[in-house]
């Protein structure tokens, strides 16, 4: 294991240190340019994204249902975990280049999205179908390289959107309750499982009932704890854009690192959790009833906003405001745990508060992500191939909790690397169909 970690290891050293932080940033900054802004109309993006729809026959998502879904499957450890992780990793600096990654990333998501709506397919249940993988086969004519990018997501379901997910679950209540991780990996398994066995209806349902739900419980608390250390905020905005740009050693005894490593972590773990880039929240947008590309991009555009340049900014700043304000309660904690730290501060719950919406957003993640791979699946293998798929998913979530940490983080960035050469390049290749 650890000469396979070590590989791993090296590999991601090689890929994020250079080529692919220039292939992501270079195109988030060329659709920005390309498309005009289009971060500009976010306030429209929302609006259209809780105007009610006209009700249709048939299973397909609302556009609200579908951003539910993507949110789903990208809010979750990288808000809380992934943020930590970078700013233990990176530097205070990392959390500039997270949010970065998220301003610049609403204009490759909504190019994403438009072209997974404007060459969607259908399923073999006669319901919409899409992502990068058709973008191939009915873009560019290319059904081997569509083939390609499915088996990779299939892959990234049970690595980005289950291990990684289930493995914080037991990482958590294991330390908050004392939870053994095999039983809380069984128990994730088992809730998981009735939502994700009835298929994207019931997936759609649970999502827009309990997403936003969380997503503004834990917005709220950020930002109580923001006003608790508002003493200290300035120096942290201060600290994070200085680290950014000219990375030295970190407060609080957070690693110091290079301008690259600190760019590395934070635009990794930016992508780890708004998947700008990657292409999955295509899949998602895909299912819409909605026949128009542009409506659906813009609304698909939000997840990224709401993600990263919203949640991941506020649960830093609570991080560094934390380093500054109380530097003793960092000693002794792993990379981890800077979010745990910063939480011990909240008035009512504490810790237990954010062990349990950790807990909550990696089930919504595991239920958001096996909808990802159902749908790489099929395209491969059929609607045969579904519930089996469903079965190991389920498995692999128990698999998934019992496995390093570290080794996880790692394979992780790997398949997220894998997944952004197909889908950066169909991007490109069909720039002149994407409007603004």
């Amino acid at each position: 294991m650890s000469g396979i970690f070590s590989v791993i290891k090296n590999i991601n050293e090689f890929l994020w240190s250079g080529p692919l932080l220039i292939l992501l940033m270079g195109t988030h900054f060329y659709f920005t340019m390309k498309l005009h802004l289009p971060q500009k109309n976010i306030l429209k993006a929302i609006r259209l994204s809780i105007t009610p729809e006209k009700q249709e026959k048939g299973q397909n998502l609302s556009v609200f249902a579908t951003l539910a879904t993507t949110l789903a499957a990208t809010l979750g450890t990288g808000n809380i975990v992934g943020v930590s992780t970078a700013v233990a990793l990176g530097g205070p600096g990392a959390v500039f280049w997270c949010w970065i990654t998220g301003i610049l990333g609403m204009a490759t998501s909504y190019a994403e999205c438009f072209l997974s709506v404007r060459f969607k397919g259908k399923g073999e249940d006669g319901l919409n179908r899409g992502g990068p993988m058709y973008v191939w086969e009915n873009g560019l004519h290319n059904r081997f390289i569509g083939k390609i990018y499915a088996f990779l997501t299939v892959i990234a379901a049970f690595g980005v959107g289950c291990t990684t997910q289930s493995n914080s679950i037991t990482q958590t209540t294991s330390v908050s309750f004392g939870i053994p991780a095999g039983l809380a990996g069984f128990l994730a398994a088992l809730i998981s499982g009735f939502v994700i066995v009835g298929g994207i209806k019931s997936i759609g349902n649970v999502c827009v009932k309990i997403v936003p739900f969380l997503a503004v419980l834990f917005t709220g608390s950020c930002i109580l704890l923001l006003f608790l250390n508002k003493e200290a905020l300035p120096a942290a905005i201060g600290l994070i854009l200085k680290s950014a740009l000219s990375p030295s050693a970190a407060a609080g005894g957070a690693a110091g690192s290079s301008l690259m490593l600190t760019a590395r972590y934070g635009i990794a773990r930016g992508l780890f959790t708004n998947e700008a880039g990657i292409g999955t929240a295509s899949i998602a947008a895909a299912a819409s009833r909605t026949p128009d590309p542009q409506k659906q991009a813009y609304v698909s555009m939000t997840a990224v906003f709401w993600d990263t340049v919203v949640m991941c900014l506020l649960s830093g700043l609570v991080i560094v405001t934390n380093m500054i304000k109380h530097p003793d309660s960092l000693t002794k904690v792993n990379e981890a745990g800077l979010t745990d730290a910063a939480f011990s501060y909240l008035p009512f719950l504490g810790n237990t508060f954010l062990s349990l919406c950790l807990i909550a957003f990696a089930i919504t993640t595991l239920i958001g992500w096996s909808y990802l791979g159902e749908c790489a699946v099929e395209y491969l293998a059929g609607s045969r191939g579904i519930f089996l798929y469903k079965v190991a998913y389920i498995v692999m979530i128990y698999i998934g909790a019992v496995l390093p940490l570290t080794f996880v983080w790692e394979c992780t960035d790997l398949i997220n690397a894998c997944m952004v050469l197909p889908n950066v390049a169909a991007l490109f290749l069909l720039r002149k169909y994407i409007k603004e």
